[in-house]
């Protein structure tokens, strides 16, 4: 069933998260020059009221900004209140927000880690059912969930991080697959590595990840997500570089993606292979000038 949003007259109103800056920001500008009317939720309430502020004075659209840490308990509840309050009912939710950390999972601080699952799982999975009911009931819109490459492997040296994106790509193309004949869109953006502050949040900035692989732009990505949203698509992965590697998870074995990815994050750099007894020797011999000992 098509989705009945793209033919509707009248307001068009969206619910972003994370909207401060990165991706969130990024879908929150896409979405205004379209007409849409905004409620912007994140953290950051000077960086937060500088987007509404922007977005509202270039396009004309509405743009309430709510600043709001989602991963704090009864967020949501607060959220849905103000929601209510002001009579804003969204027809279509970008969950944005999300933060990441890198380190072995035992030396990272729990309660940070657990702040992780908070936000990136728990207020996802939250506001997404809270709102699905409305966009049942029009049989229009729909929710965008930002999951993420990591999404399809597993991640030593940001194990929770890959594990709660694991949940959101899981749970995403879950619904898609119970909505699909009501009309609504349910959709999981899955970018690789992307130029925004997250990086420095993670305590990634010196990992091979960032030194070897590409990285997109928020604004790229959005308009990715958005376009593939438009379209239809439960998983929308941009770049091909980014839908190669997708592939190749599918190909490599668990363990080899394990040790892929240790060195990806940093946790380890590749041991290098034993050499044979006799060449060690031959090595040796060549580097001091004098025979190697035999045992």
């Amino acid at each position: 069933m098509s989705n009945a949003i793209w033919t509707r007259t009248g307001p068009k109103r969206a619910l972003v998260t994370g909207a401060s800056g990165g991706i969130g920001e990024a879908f929150a500008r896409i979405l205004a020059e379209e007409g849409w009317d905004l409620f912007l939720v994140a953290r950051r309430e000077e960086e937060l009221n500088r987007v509404a502020g922007v977005v509202h004075a270039e396009y004309g659209v509405q743009a309430q900004a709510f600043p709001l840490d989602l991963a704090q308990p009864q967020a949501t509840d607060r959220l849905m209140q103000r929601l209510r309050a002001r009579g804003f009912a969204p027809d279509v939710l970008i969950n944005a927000a999300g933060f990441g950390l890198a380190g072995p999972a035992t030396a990272l601080p729990r309660e940070r880690q657990l702040a992780m699952i908070d936000l990136n799982v728990r207020a996802t999975t939250d506001l997404t059912l809270r709102l699905l009911p409305h966009m049942r009931a029009q049989k229009a819109g729909g929710v965008i969930n930002l999951a993420s490459t990591a999404a399809f492997m597993p991640g030593p040296g940001m194990a929770v991080y890959y594990a709660t994106k694991a949940h959101v790509l899981s749970f995403t193309e879950a619904l898609a697959a119970e909505l699909q004949s009501d009309g609504l869109t349910i959709s999981a953006l899955c970018p690789g590595p992307v130029k925004t502050g997250f990086q420095a949040t993670a305590g990634m900035r010196k990992t091979p990840l960032l030194r070897l692989l590409p990285m997109s732009s928020p604004g790229g990505v959005a308009r990715d997500g958005w376009q593939g949203f438009k379209e239809g698509r439960a998983i929308i992965v941009p770049g091909l570089m980014n839908k190669l590697s997708i592939q190749a998870t599918r190909l490599l074995p668990r363990a080899a993606l394990r040790r892929i990815n240790a060195f990806f994050t940093g946790l380890r750099t590749p041991s290098r292979p034993a050499l044979p007894r006799k060449k060690a020797m031959e090595k040796k011999e060549a580097a001091t000038g004098e025979p190697a000992e035999k045992a």
